[in-house]
């Protein structure tokens, strides 16, 4: 049970404000702004998703810039708030197929309207894209995503200057194309969010892949698809059938943990032949959540020397080498690296003829930044910092320095190595044939080495 909804912008801009029981003050978009704008208790720099002020619990998440905010004086599960919060985000976007700060203005009597029916009186009454069909009636007005900044999730299928729509397809799933007609096309991504940790000689002392098959319809008539998967996918450590996740022993290139399915999906031939038949309801929707832990090559391999260069001052050396194939690209690439806390100056240099590479020197957290703008595959790339003290070192200067930590996006590439071998798709007649778009994505969860 919540009190409150409201979405604000990156300014603290009030976008939408709902209030559903009346217990919490007016204000509380503005106090939780505030809180959260200049947070920094506990020594951390970002408020966490779940506080309390003044008896007010506040719940929070970003999506796209934008801040997603419940309120509530009772003791609800921090868990269910959240996972609502972001059912409400997809729920919005699946309708105005554009979620920004823009398209909320422009749309703000069909939200409306999509709030009071997704909560009444501060109670869940669906968050299901296609059940809201039913009840609600006002048409999106349609936002131009060319114009728009590329933020989050919307902007991880770029390879060049090629743009490529992502997992927030840019398309309303109520609202036809111009002209009446409608594109017949389906969007399936697998999302891979992997976490390594390297030891300080580069050997890998951890590893994990957070994956989900996410699917986006705009198929009429809600024709039957059939999407196979690796037909040497074995899940849990037997191997053997999917309702069995906890056997001891397993063959395969691939070998998932475990998985979950959307309750759409059947498995009657799963364990036969790794298929998935389901009935795509309306909106964007996980067909498919897995886990594997099984050994996989990382993306990158990250080497650091840090070592003193006289008196008061130091050399750190990083180098960082992609293990994947030349014609793959990765973007958006940041390696940090915290440096002893008596650090005063950096000054950096870069590689002979860098282009679209960046470096910091985060004075407040005593941090180095370095941004590489994309790395082809099979290349490397180095960055050589010198370090200024303003005290002497009483202990070895790696201990107090590190580890280095990096985030990525990697289009059209999957580290799990698990593939959609083909996408069927139930034919209405002998000229039915939709477009079908099947793509790739590989991003950092937690990429940390050691020095």
């Amino acid at each position: 049970m919540i009190s409150q909804f409201f979405v604000l912008s990156q300014r603290g801009d009030n976008i939408v404000f709902r209030d559903y029981r009346g217990e919490v003050a007016k204000g509380s978009a503005e106090i939780f702004f505030r809180k959260v704008k200049f947070w920094k208790e506990d020594g951390q720099e970002e408020a966490p998703p779940v506080f309390n002020v003044d008896g007010v619990n506040y719940f929070h998440v970003k999506v796209v810039g934008l801040l997603f905010v419940a309120t509530t004086r009772v003791n609800v599960s921090p868990s269910l708030v959240l996972e609502l919060l972001q059912r409400i985000a997809r729920v919005i976007k699946d309708y105005l197929g554009v979620l920004s700060e823009d398209s909320l203005r422009k749309n703000f009597v069909l939200v409306y309207e999509l709030l009071d029916e997704v909560i009444d009186f501060g109670y869940v009454q669906t968050t299901s894209t296609e059940v809201l069909k039913s009840y609600v009636f006002n048409e999106p007005i349609v936002v131009d995503a060319a114009r728009l900044q590329p933020l989050g999730p919307a902007a991880i299928f770029m390879q060049g200057s090629k743009r490529m729509p992502g997992t927030a397809v840019t398309k309303s799933v109520v609202a036809n194309e111009p002209g009446g007609r409608k594109r017949e096309e389906i969007f399936v991504d697998i999302i891979e969010k992997i976490s390594v940790t390297f030891s300080s000689s580069g050997y890998i002392l951890t590893s994990e892949i957070d994956g989900t098959i996410q699917m986006k319809s705009y198929l009429t008539g809600n024709p039957e698809i059939r999407l196979a998967l690796n037909e040497d996918l074995s899940i849990g450590r037997g191997g053997g059938s999917v309702y069995d996740y906890r056997s001891s022993s397993g063959a395969g290139p691939v070998i998932l943990d475990d998985c979950n399915f959307h309750e759409s999906v059947r498995l009657d031939s799963f364990d036969m032949d790794r298929t998935l038949a389901l009935v795509p309801p309306d909106g964007e929707f996980p067909v498919m959540n897995y886990r594997m832990t099984q050994e996989f090559k990382p993306p990158f391999h990250i080497n650091c020397l840090i070592e003193e260069a006289g008196h008061l001052k130091a050399e750190v050396i990083l180098k960082v080498r992609a293990e994947f194939p030349s014609n793959i690209t990765a973007n958006t690439v940041v390696v940090q690296m915290p440096l002893p806390k008596y650090t005063t100056r950096a000054s950096f240099e870069l590689e002979p003829g860098a282009v679209g590479q960046r470096t910091d020197f985060k004075e407040a957290n005593k941090k180095l930044e370095w941004g590489l703008k994309k790395i082809v595959g099979g290349s490397e790339h180095t960055l050589r910092a010198k370090l200024t003290f303003s005290q002497e070192s009483h202990a070895n200067i790696t201990k107090e320095a590190g580890p280095v930590s990096m985030t990525f996006t990697i289009p059209m590439y999957n580290a799990s190595r698990l593939q959609v071998k083909y996408l069927q798709i139930a034919k209405k007649s002998s000229s039915y044939n939709p477009y079908r778009w099947v793509r790739y994505v590989t991003q950092a969860n937690s990429y940390v080495a050691r020095i």
